[in-house]
């Protein structure tokens, strides 16, 4: 009887023990990004970057030595990272002001997306059509991969700029940046891509990509929140969206968030440097959840898995069952995880991602996302095979019971 009632505490002690598996949703602040910033939060380095008084001197050596840091993390030139609020203006940016730009030259203003990508891409599309310009959102296969030949024809329209996703944030899927940015510069057309998802699970070298514009954000590499960074190219070639003084050469004006910049600049120096030895070791993390899931989980379709995916992201559907139980459900059970669904008076409505791929509705709705990280460990990938296969049972139970009315 006592070593019954020892395994049953020890168990309902594992069942309150949170895992947190929404790493591509954002990630802790390391310990070292946090250390940097605490400076520039106090006394010491309060000042304005661009006063000439000692304060003022202090903030902006920070603001420089990030500006290094973040473009040797990514194969740039200082001169080329323009920080932004994060990865949603830093696409805007990039969408919108070449559109703009394309106009002051007197060019029709037009942005061609993958169908796939973030909703701030396909918002800022969206955004070039209700300025007067056009859009064009083209489809992607059943892998999840850009129709190469639907982005020539796009071409031949001259669009203003053509933007697909590097890593896609709910699927892993990987994009063939090389062979998209050679086409767009042979048709002497921008290319931005969203490196978000691909910054710390992959080498970036910006000098040696066909791009013109690059984004990342500082939260999805153990970096603060509201800190992100567009690399440019060609400054010419984007307008700024918000007007202001001339800070960072006016592309993008405004008293910059030195303390946020500084632990970007710390926590992109240290992705860069561990990138290989993490994504090999998350690679394998999430081959183990992906085959346990697929043991335990009777009819879990696991979307895009494809050899190259990222390493840190697993998508899959769960049929029968709503994406927003299933994450309620996960989360009441201590499992953090995510979904690119909108619930709509009262309705599920799927991924966008998923649609465009063409995974039936009745199955998107069931998608949900794993995503790992720094933190993440083996035991917490044991514990989620412990938790979710009964949360999936549960919900589906649950679902045939009110589909029965």
């Amino acid at each position: 009887m006592h070593e019954t009632f020892r395994a049953r505490v020890d168990y309902l002690s594992r069942m309150t023990t949170p895992i947190y598996l929404d790493h591509a949703a954002t990630t802790p602040v390391r310990p070292e990004a946090r250390a940097a910033m605490l400076p520039y939060l106090g006394d010491e380095a309060f000042g304005n970057p661009s006063s000439g008084h000692r304060w003022g001197r202090a903030a902006r050596a920070g603001l420089e030595q990030a500006r290094r840091q973040v473009a040797a993390a990514l194969g740039a030139e200082p001169g080329e990272v323009y920080f932004t609020s994060g990865g949603t203006e830093a696409d805007d940016l990039a969408v919108l002001g070449s559109a703009l730009a394309a106009r002051g030259r007197g060019s029709p203003m037009r942005a061609a997306v993958a169908a796939t990508e973030h909703k701030a891409v396909l918002a800022a599309a969206h955004a070039v059509a209700r300025f007067g310009g056009h859009e064009d959102v083209l489809p992607v296969g059943r892998d999840g991969l850009l129709d190469l030949g639907a982005l020539d024809d796009a071409l031949l329209r001259r669009p203003s700029v053509v933007s697909v996703m590097w890593v896609n944030n709910e699927t892993g899927v990987v994009q063939p940046i090389d062979a998209i940015g050679r086409r767009c510069a042979a048709a002497g057309v921008r290319f931005h891509t969203d490196a978000v998802q691909a910054f710390g699970n992959r080498a970036i070298e910006f000098r040696a990509l066909p791009c013109d514009f690059l984004t990342v954000s500082a939260h999805k590499v153990g970096g603060p929140k509201g800190v992100g960074a567009l690399l440019v190219r060609d400054r010419s070639a984007v307008e700024p969206l918000i007007r202001g003084g001339g800070q960072q050469g006016g592309l993008r004006p405004g008293t910059e968030n030195i303390a946020g910049i500084v632990g970007f600049g710390a926590a992109a120096e240290l992705a860069a440097r561990d990138h290989a030895v993490h994504a090999e070791r998350l690679r394998a993390l999430r081959a183990r959840l992906r085959d346990g899931l697929r043991s335990a989980v009777p009819d879990l379709v696991v979307t895009a898995d494809a050899p190259d995916a990222a390493p840190h992201v697993l998508n899959v559907c769960v049929a029968g069952a709503d994406s927003e139980a299933l994450l309620m459900h996960l989360d009441l059970a201590g499992v953090a995880a995510s979904s690119g669904s909108a619930c709509t008076t009262g309705a599920v409505e799927p991924s966008h991602v998923l649609l465009a791929m063409g995974v039936p509705h009745e199955l998107a709705v069931g998608g949900i996302r794993f995503s790992l990280g720094r933190t993440t460990t083996e035991g917490d990938i044991d514990l989620a095979l412990e938790r979710v296969p009964g949360v999936a049972a549960k919900v589906r139970a649950l679902s045939g019971v009110l589909a029965r009315g």
